[in-house]
């Protein structure tokens, strides 16, 4: 005599209570993400270092950024997992693509305008943008225009130069922004995306048990969910290395030698300005204090200007995270477009101002 013994399968939770558990993180994850600048700076106060030294000022950064970053990249990804389900990877191509492409490349610098991030905290966005299948160049100008055209920069460069060169950087940073991603997204170089990225395009990976091809709401969590698993496995470590760096650079910065070489006023200074931001890392108010001090120096506005904007357009932190999700030679090809639209409006204002 036999029985048939069953495994009974867990009962799955009812709607409401996944609908209030998203909603209940959303609450939460403001109400953290509002208080991470004054915690960081408690950690920082209670340990044995001068806050405004240089290691003080390392580890106020590095401790504020990376549960920024990480944060952001949490809900960004579960967010644009969300969004997905929505809209397929095709649909989403063929809207943005052709003709429409160059309309994407605007639409999206100009939200990277609107959006308050510097150039790893952008980062999560752009992971988002590429995993819903948004055509490549169009989420390079909004990773070029999102730490390049800060309104923290616009207002502080109104208050040093004046208007006239305020509203100009703003329409040569767009404008790298737009042809950049455009030139990158007629290159067609979506084949040089890390292989687990292009795997998301396809819908790989998606949880058992989701309905994917009539998914309901929770469903619709559930890919969210799964993004952020999938995504977050592959880039934390990478985003802790960067914002790491970028916090050793940010509190050691040599500033004194800076003023020396891009005060010189010859010829190769733009190059240089441009060579010497790339490894650096900090926000356009950060480096905000750096340009007025250089300006005050007699450095020419348009050698200033490149430093700043390869600063917040092309830090090395930054190009560390995106190694994840780009290959090297995307990455190669996305400094080498940028850095030299940077170069043409360092000259242009050197010899315009």
């Amino acid at each position: 005599m036999s029985a048939d013994i069953t495994t009974p399968a867990h009962p799955s939770r009812p709607d409401w209570q996944w609908h209030l558990g998203v909603a209940a993180f959303a609450v939460a994850w403001w109400l953290v993400y509002r208080q991470l600048r004054p915690l960081s700076e408690w950690i920082t106060a209670l340990l044995p270092v001068e806050r405004h030294s240089h290691s003080g000022e390392a580890i106020a950064f590095f401790l504020y950024d990376v549960p920024k970053v990480m944060m952001l990249l949490t809900l960004i990804v579960f967010a644009m997992g969300v969004v997905r389900s929505f809209f397929s990877a095709e649909k989403t191509r063929a809207v943005l693509s052709g003709k429409a492409e160059g309309v994407g490349n605007v639409l999206a610098a100009g939200l990277g305008v609107l959006t308050p991030f510097c150039s790893c905290s952008a980062v999560p966005l752009f992971i988002g943008f590429v995993s819903a299948g948004v055509p490549l160049g169009v989420t390079f100008s909004f990773l070029i225009a999102a730490p390049m055209v800060n309104e923290v920069a616009l207002v502080l460069l109104f208050g040093l130069v004046g208007w006239q060169v305020a509203v100009t950087y703003l329409a040569f940073g767009l404008g790298i922004a737009i042809v950049a991603g455009f030139v990158i997204g007629k290159l067609r170089l979506e084949g040089w995306l890390q292989d687990w990225v292009r795997e998301i395009h396809t819908g790989a990976g998606a949880p058992a048990d989701i309905d994917t091809a009539h998914p309901g709401m929770v469903d619709r969590y559930k890919l969210g969910i799964a993004a952020v698993r999938e995504i977050f496995g592959k880039v934390w470590l990478w985003i802790l290395l960067g914002i790491g760096m970028g916090a050793l650079i940010h509190g050691y910065v040599p500033e004194d030698l800076m003023v020396r070489i891009m005060g010189a006023g010859t010829w190769w200074s733009v190059p240089a300005a441009v060579l010497m931001g790339i490894p650096m890392y900090t926000n356009a108010a950060g480096v905000i204090p750096i340009v007025e001090a250089l300006l005050g120096k007699g450095a020419a506005l348009g050698t200033v200007l490149a430093f700043m904007m390869s600063v917040i357009a092309l830090s090395l932190p930054e190009m560390i995270i995106l190694k994840q999700v780009l290959t090297l030679r995307l990455i190669a090809v996305f400094i080498g477009v940028v850095a030299s639209g940077i170069l043409a409006v360092g000259i242009l204002f050197n010899l315009i101002f």
